[in-house]
Order: C-alpha cells, then structure tokens, then sequence
C-alpha cells in the first residue's frame, strides 16, 4: 500500500498564530508595547495593535502578559530598568557624597536620548490615565524607594526618599520636558552641583 503523499507545503508567510511562537515573541511584544503606548498613550492603545506590531496573534499577548495593565507593567519596567540600579548607587560608599551619586547617576538617565525617551513616553501615559499611573507608582515604590529607604537607617526613611525623589523628578521635569531655561541648557555637571546638596540633605535624616 503506497503510503499517502505528505501535504503541500504552504507558501508565504505563516500566519501570525505559528510565528508568533517562535523565538523572541515575547521580546518583540514588550517593545511594540512600548511604541505603541509612547505613540497613543495608555487609553488608546489597544492589545490587538501591540499584537500587530509584533507580528503575533493577540492571543498571544494575553498568554505571555494578561490584560492591557500587565502588559503597561511590562513596557514601564523594561523602559526604566536603566534608573532601576538607583538603590545601589545611593547605598554603596560613603554617605557623605551619597547625594551627589544619586543625583548624577538619576539626572545622567535622563541626559541620554536612548535611555531618556522610553521613559518619557512612558510618564506621559502615568500622568494622563490613573490606572498606568498606579502600575508606575507601584514599580517606582517598590522597585526604587522602599529599597532606597531600607537602607538608608535613618528617621521617616521612607519620607525622606520620596522627598529627595521628587526633588530629582521635579528638575528632570523642567529640564526635558517642560524645558525651562536657563535650566534646559545649563551644563549637566553644574546643575548636578546645585542640586546635590539639596538631595544630600533629604537623606542625611538631619532637621
């Protein structure tokens, strides 16, 4: 008996359901979430245009990630994972010039197109919608300021970190978004100069 003949192969591209689960799909999600939330924002984008942006089924969205908030989450952490060694900055070596780390290695994030880009196109969704402002602000508190505030062994730690942070958020604010001059192009190590001290203080767990 002759054995039956194998069927045709398909030409063409294959249909996004069989390439999606190939290598990198998961990859390719997390950065077509980033273009697609920094491009429409968090209300507008939707999973089936991140799906199309990788190349995959929507399904497939909903397999690695769940619903449109745990897919945010997963664009706001890989576009601030360079801010993300912050803690470690701030605890490792002498306390005195514990500010003036911070605040050089926090301001020089936001100094670098490549790494201050996603981040802003990530704030612009946490500012104008509460839910991708609750996945920032968990991230940012857990990630960055208990960390922070654990070590710091001094009173109202917690306090004290969110403080010196918003005073970081506040000139990175004027200084690339709002583009407040002189401050926009003031040279970087000068203003790092003035703002230290201040930030320095926040931490010091001093009056």
């Amino acid at each position: 008996m002759t054995a039956p003949s194998p069927p045709p192969r398909r030409r063409g591209r294959p249909p996004r359901a069989e390439a999606g689960n190939g290598p990198g799909a998961r990859e390719r999600i997390v950065a077509a979430a980033r273009a697609e939330f920094a491009e429409r924002g968090y209300d507008k984008a939707s999973i089936r245009a991140i799906a199309r942006g990788a190349d995959v089924d929507p399904a497939l969205v909903h397999h690695y990630f769940g619903p449109k908030e745990q897919v945010f989450a997963a664009a706001v952490e890989v576009a601030f994972a360079p801010a993300l060694p912050a803690p470690d900055v701030l605890l490792e070596g002498d306390r005195e010039h514990a500010g003036e780390r911070i605040t050089r290695f926090i301001l020089g994030v936001w100094e670098n197109p490549v790494t201050r880009e996603p981040v802003l196109a990530i704030l612009r969704s946490a500012v104008a919608n509460e839910t991708a402002a609750g996945v920032f602000r968990d991230l940012v508190t857990h990630r960055l300021m208990l960390r922070i505030a654990g070590g710091l062994g001094i009173p109202d730690a917690q306090l004290r970190s969110e403080i010196a942070a918003a005073h970081l958020v506040g000139v990175v604010m004027l200084r690339h978004v709002i583009k407040v001059e002189p401050l926009a192009s003031a040279e970087f190590d000068a203003v790092v100069r003035m703002v230290a001290p201040a930030v320095q203080r926040h931490l010091e767990g001093g009056g």
